[in-house]
């Protein structure tokens, strides 16, 4: 099958026929809702109703074409209906779709490839249906394999949305208490570098790294009762806004936790599988974490994910009642076996790293020229632009990003808002043409919002 399969279905994207969302997407969008509530901000924002998706083409119900620039949230990352996957999971839907945690020929296959594919000798897995189970088995296992209960995570990272999970992270979203009414004890939240952002300087404004660091040995110190099992972060933050660290970050982590014991949980539900350029984003900075988990582009849509520790930590598994009901089925190994194949067969991560140059430098020049984009951050094409209201003072200007998300939307681009962080994550098949098509809708609308605002 040739690498251009979608590029058929991508001709003369985008393709508007009725005012958008249109009026059989509003009529749907409005009935769904009656019943179906806590949708995200993006639906709220553009509630258009989707009918097809093919490679990096989604088509609503009206007819209406868009470029995807989303991959349904980081996860449709090899392209909408990829026939390579779409195939697996069909031979296995009409073969065996469920046998609970019993081995299956494809499930040999699948712990075989990921063993062979990942960095290290991480290699003691277990498979789950969603990212948030995979992050509470890492925590379980975390503790089983340390004997201590605490953990540390970082400002504005993001980790699910069961218990431990959102411990993990903010409690409230948008000024509302969206988890609960108080952390699950044990777990503590520290500043995370930013370097648009940073908390800790040198004398000549550049961020610290190194003060960091050292905050952390202080509050692992002071603040926590000594038991910290494993330090819980996204190499990349997604949610936040695609936020990376300095390129020293992680190395300086790692041997602080191996200084004190403590294990580097790296959370690669949303960045991993390819997204920034590596197979694991971590790999960017040649740094191998003690536990890993990863989703999203696991099973390009097929709801698949893993949890997987060293070699040496895998016997802690068989401590924790690890196995679940759905994870692991032959759909769900055939989706995620299919996918690592296709990353290999289609030369996925460098096409990723070639357009996802591309695409930053074009963001840079965009940087120099709009008055109120004041940064650009991304690797791969895990991507985004931080909108201010002042490039001096970097104010937050969220509602030119609501607005920009939703004239971009309404010339045929699909994707993510963030609050004043513009998040791109397009399928890690397009090509710099398409990719660059995409640039331009997010430019114009740019351009359009700092003519409203006066600038």
């Amino acid at each position: 099958m040739s690498k251009e399969w979608w590029k058929s279905s991508a001709r003369g994207i985008p393709e508007i026929k009725t005012p958008l969302p249109g009026p059989r997407s509003n009529e749907l969008s409005q009935k769904t809702s009656r019943y179906f509530k806590g949708l995200s901000s993006q639906v709220k924002l553009f509630p258009v109703c989707f009918a097809e998706g093919h490679g990096i083409t989604l088509t609503d119900v009206d007819g209406n074409r868009y470029l995807d620039f989303s991959s349904g949230i980081y996860v449709t990352s090899l392209g909408h209906c990829h026939p390579k996957i779409s195939e697996a999971v069909a031979h296995w839907a009409k073969t065996l779709m469920n046998c609970h945690d019993f081995s299956t020929p494809v499930k040999e296959k699948l712990v075989e490839k990921v063993a062979q594919v990942l960095p290290g000798n991480l290699n003691g897995m277990q498979l789950y249906s969603d990212g948030t189970t995979a992050v509470e088995a890492a925590l379980r296992a975390a503790r089983v394999i340390t004997g201590k209960h605490e953990f540390i995570s970082c400002f504005r990272d993001f980790h699910g949305k069961t218990l431990g999970a959102v411990s993990c992270a903010r409690m409230a979203r948008g000024g509302v208490l969206s988890y609960a009414p108080t952390r699950a004890p044990g777990f503590y939240m520290v500043p995370r570098p930013d370097p648009y952002r940073p908390l800790f300087t040198c004398a000549d404004g550049t961020i610290d790294t190194d003060a960091y660091i050292d905050f952390y040995r202080e509050f692992i110190l002071e603040g926590t009762a000594g038991n910290v099992a494993a330090f819980v972060l996204e190499p990349a933050q997604g949610w936040a806004g695609s936020i990376f660290p300095p390129d020293d970050f992680f190395p300086k982590l790692k041997k602080l936790c191996d200084e004190l014991g403590i294990l580097l949980l790296d959370d690669e539900i949303l960045a991993g599988m390819g997204r920034t350029g590596e197979l694991l984003c971590l790999q960017h900075w040649n740094t191998l974490p003690d536990i890993v988990t990863f989703g999203k582009s696991f099973g390009n849509g097929f709801p698949v994910t893993a949890m997987i520790v060293k070699e040496e930590y895998a016997e802690a598994l068989e401590q924790i009642s690890a196995s679940s009901s759905y994870g692991g089925n032959p759909m769900a190994c055939a989706a995620a076996l299919a996918s690592l194949e296709v990353i290999e067969e289609e030369d996925i991560l460098q096409n990723t790293q070639e357009v996802g140059a591309y695409l930053m430098q074009r963001m840079q020049k965009m940087q120099q020229e709009h008055p109120i984009v004041g940064h650009v951050k991304g690797k791969g094409l895990l991507l985004g632009i931080e909108l201010v209201k002042d490039k001096g003072t970097k104010e937050p200007f969220d509602r030119a990003g609501e607005l920009v998300y939703q004239k971009a939307f309404a010339s045929g681009l699909a994707w993510i808002p963030a609050g004043h962080i513009l998040r791109m994550s397009p399928p890690l098949i397009i090509d710099t043409h398409h990719a660059g098509m995409g640039l331009d809708i997010i430019e114009e609308a740019i351009a359009s919002v700092e003519k409203e605002f006066g600038y």
